[in-house]
């Protein structure tokens, strides 16, 4: 069995249990709620009074709407500006010496988002935990329930990658690029526009393939499948990792797509981004093509 070319963006329960009191390491819960509304759509709501009823020891709690998108912006989840972004997690205690561990209570997606945008950013000392919150309390360890984090600001230096948070017209690029994939990281029938939930029109973007975030993911314990697992799940959609071929994520708005660029990065593919705001801007622009109903 191969390993990850990147082991260091994950990080395990022991591990992070053997390492919760060393000076540098910051752990944050990353969770958001999505509730259904009558439209069809989803709304977002902050998952604190969560976080206050129980955490991981120490950890603090970022709300990615309110702390780490776009103030002004049309979509919920728009990435901020460089320097805005590097003053909200600076204000947190990340800065550039910092270990960072992300988890989320519920999806992994939300630890990802966060994870991909501090890439994004220039920032490579940051790490999802393995299995998450659910592995985290399946295994009966510490719990918190005090307002026990302490981490001081910190100075951020925020240096965007290019590439690697893109808008429509890099997706509109890459469908007609022959060395390009579009991936739609959610479900199944969300893409092929059988599904209730949709983005103002049913359907993916017409000449994108499909893997859902949730496929990249062991079933029992939600940990994130092997090396070779996951290359044999990218290698199903026709992207052979390692190789220079660009691949662009997309999702509902920028969130699930980025379980799909982390695992990239977990392999070593250098070659990915997300589209921000993904169907949350392209299905309300009639102008851009979807395979709606299949």
């Amino acid at each position: 069995m191969s390993s990850y070319a990147r082991p260091e963006f994950l990080v395990e329960t022991d591990w992070l249990a053997d390492h919760l009191d060393d000076p540098n390491i910051r752990v944050f819960d990353c969770t958001t709620h999505l509730v259904p509304g009558s439209d069809h759509t989803l709304r977002a709501e902050s998952a604190l009074a969560d976080y206050r009823a129980g955490h991981i020891p120490g950890a603090g709690y970022l709300d990615l709407q309110a702390e780490l998108s776009a103030p002004a912006g049309t979509f919920r989840f728009t990435t901020p500006r460089a320097e805005d972004f590097a003053a909200a997690v600076g204000a947190r205690g990340i800065g550039d010496d910092s270990r960072v561990v992300l988890y989320s209570t519920g999806a992994v997606s939300w630890a990802t988002r966060v994870w991909w945008m501090l890439y994004a950013f220039g920032f490579e000392n940051a790490a999802i935990l393995n299995g998450g919150w659910q592995k985290w309390q399946a295994e009966a360890r510490a719990v918190s329930e005090e307002d026990d984090c302490r981490y001081a600001p910190a100075s951020f230096s925020a240096q965007a990658r290019p590439g690697l948070i893109v808008d429509s017209g890099a997706v509109l690029a890459a469908l007609d690029d022959r060395d390009a994939v579009v991936v739609n990281a959610l479900a199944r029938d969300q893409h092929e526009g059988t599904s209730e939930r949709h983005y103002g029109r049913p359907g993916g973007i017409t000449g994108s393939v499909c893997l859902p975030a949730l496929d990249l993911l062991n079933d029992g314990d939600g940990r994130f499948l092997d090396a070779d697992g996951l290359g044999q799940k990218f290698a199903q959609i026709g992207i052979s990792v390692g190789m220079e071929e660009k691949v662009l994520a997309y999702c509902g708005g920028g969130v699930a797509a980025t379980v799909d660029t982390f695992a990239l990065a977990l392999l070593g593919h250098d070659n990915a981004g997300i589209y921000d705001n993904s169907l949350s801007e392209w299905a309300k622009n009639h102008d851009l093509p979807m395979r709606e109903g299949g």
